[in-house]
């Protein structure tokens, strides 16, 4: 009955739906976005809901070695098994329920090096995918973790993928972006091209590939000699949605690294068959930006040129899209870093509203929009990052206008565990945004993990993860700032996040975590 009655809800909102996109997984969480519409909320979660939700409680947690680093990926939930990767390249699958060990994949049986996995998996046709921060994307059977097939998307250097796949019909959808104008001064920057690929799901063979800048060609030297190569960039960073009415898929690109031709900092929308533009919308004029954009010493500025006029803003459009109705038409949201969160008309790219709900902050944009935002067939759900303070809002779909916001609660970085680093501990939310019906998710740079009332904006839940826990796996964990990159999966009656997000430096003596809640 419940896939029944979401099937003809979203067939009034955007047509005629097939029945993969219109359950979402019948409850489960299957892949990032929950559903390929993009909506990052389960419709068919009943079980935690505004009356129950008080009572959820910690159920079992997976502790990581401490030398692993800090996790992103965020989980997928099918059925009673939760997939998800860690930092120190492996991915699992656990019982949702108890934590007990189903299998695990080794990433460094593939290729060379060391590897984590970002991204979080998808799971559809039996398999489970997901990709790393090599540039390789692995196919793995569900039941049992065995390698189906891997493929490497992109050898240049510091390729990766950070983008969850997108698994619709018999092909996946996955971009790959990259770090190379990190590298720093010493680095031939730049050559990287930003590119969404198809690939056949049972197979991984590519059936088409969209890149987002032309290929770049030597342009000249650096001040210090090494050689310049033009344009580069474009990285797609979040996972893309798709309107199965119109075959079309929806993603969000990065900014250059060099030169100023390509698709970057843009809006794309590509058939799902053939990968060619329907349209493409740029956010952002001019945005080419490097690491010594951030660093404006007189030396550095000879490598951000566009650092006199302003135009070095790193303003990524990393946050992943909603595809929804309202107004009488299709439409297209998306946040960006510069804080704004757009809504374009699906079938012109033409803007329809946008909403300013951060100041920017150039040359790194952490005040805005940075993963992304949850819809749940009446408001809009938008968080901002470092905004002091960062800020969750409801919105109406129509017109964007202002139905409630919540800043990050004021004495989040003086109780719990976040109190004993009140020089490091910071107001933000770093995840995205995640909705069922009656309650908004979302976590905090302050270790909360909170929910939150959709229809009044107030707090009606909260834990902090920045404490010690005994993992299901022999070792012992804290968080930190819960994780970027992703953000908390709700299904089945169980709530899943990851906690310890690298970009807040609380001294940790043990490995991060992830952490799973149920009720009693």
């Amino acid at each position: 009955m419940i896939r029944l009655l979401t099937a003809l809800c979203l067939a009034l909102l955007v047509g005629p739906v097939p029945a993969q996109a219109a359950s979402g997984g019948g409850g489960d969480w299957p892949m990032w976005q929950q559903s390929p519409l993009g909506w990052r909320h389960n419709a068919a979660e009943r079980a935690i809901n505004p009356r129950t939700v008080g009572g959820l409680a910690l159920k079992w947690a997976f502790a990581y070695p401490k030398e692993a680093g800090t996790p992103r990926s965020q989980p997928a939930v099918v059925g009673d098994t939760v997939y998800f990767g860690s930092p120190e390249g492996k991915l699992y699958a656990r019982d949702a329920a108890t934590g007990a060990a189903r299998w695990e994949f080794d990433l460094t049986t593939v290729g060379t090096g060391r590897t984590q996995v970002q991204d979080g998996p998808a799971v559809a046709r039996g398999k489970v995918y997901f990709g790393d921060v090599r540039g390789w994307f692995y196919a793995v059977d569900q039941r049992t973790g065995r390698l189906a097939w891997t493929r490497r998307l992109d050898d240049t250097i510091t390729a990766i993928v950070t983008s969850s796949p997108l698994v619709f019909g018999d092909r996946v959808y996955v971009g790959v972006s990259s770090g190379e104008n990190i590298l720093g001064k010493e680095h031939a920057c730049c050559t990287f091209r930003g590119h969404l690929d198809a690939l056949d799901a049972d197979t991984g063979r590519p059936v088409w590939r969209f890149n987002t800048v032309p290929k770049a060609v030597q342009d000249g030297t650096w001040p210090n000699g090494v050689p310049r190569y033009a344009p580069s960039g474009g990285g797609v960073w979040s996972s893309p949605a798709i309107d199965p009415y119109t075959r079309t898929l929806y993603v969000g690109t990065g900014q250059n690294y060099t030169g100023s031709a390509g698709h970057y900092d843009s809006v794309l929308a590509l058939n799902i068959d053939t990968g060619r533009p329907r349209w493409t919308r740029r956010m952002t004029d001019v945005d080419t930006w490097r690491l010594e954009c951030s660093l404006p010493t007189p030396e550095d500025r000879e490598f951000c040129p566009n650092l006199p006029d302003g135009t070095a803003l790193d303003f990524d459009l990393g946050a992943a899209p909603n595809v929804f109705r309202a107004g009488g038409r299709a439409l297209i949201g998306i946040g960006q870093k510069a804080g704004v969160y757009h809504v374009l008309d699906a079938r012109t790219g033409k803007i329809v509203w946008q909403r300013q709900l951060s100041k920017p902050m150039p040359g790194g944009g952490l005040s805005g929009v940075q993963w992304g935002t949850s819809f749940d067939g009446e408001r809009l759900y938008v968080a901002t990052y470092m905004a002091q303070p960062g800020t969750l809002f409801a919105l109406d779909p129509a017109t964007g206008h202002l139905l409630w916001e919540t800043p990050n609660p004021a004495d989040g970085c003086t109780t719990g565990g976040a109190a004993q680093f009140p020089n490091v501990c910071r107001l933000g939310h770093t995840p995205a945004v995640s909705s069922t019906p009656g309650l908004v998710w979302e976590g905090s740079m302050d270790g909360k993990m909170r929910a939150y009332s959709a229809r009044t904006g107030e707090v009606v839940w909260a834990y902090d993860t920045m404490q010690e826990v005994a993992g299901v796996n022999g070792l012992t964990g804290r968080g930190g700032a819960v994780s970027g990159g992703g953000g908390a999966v709700v299904a089945h009656g169980m709530m899943f996040i990851q906690s310890g997000y690298s970009f807040t430096p609380y001294p940790n003596p043990y490995g991060s975590v992830f952490l799973a809640f149920g009720l009693p």
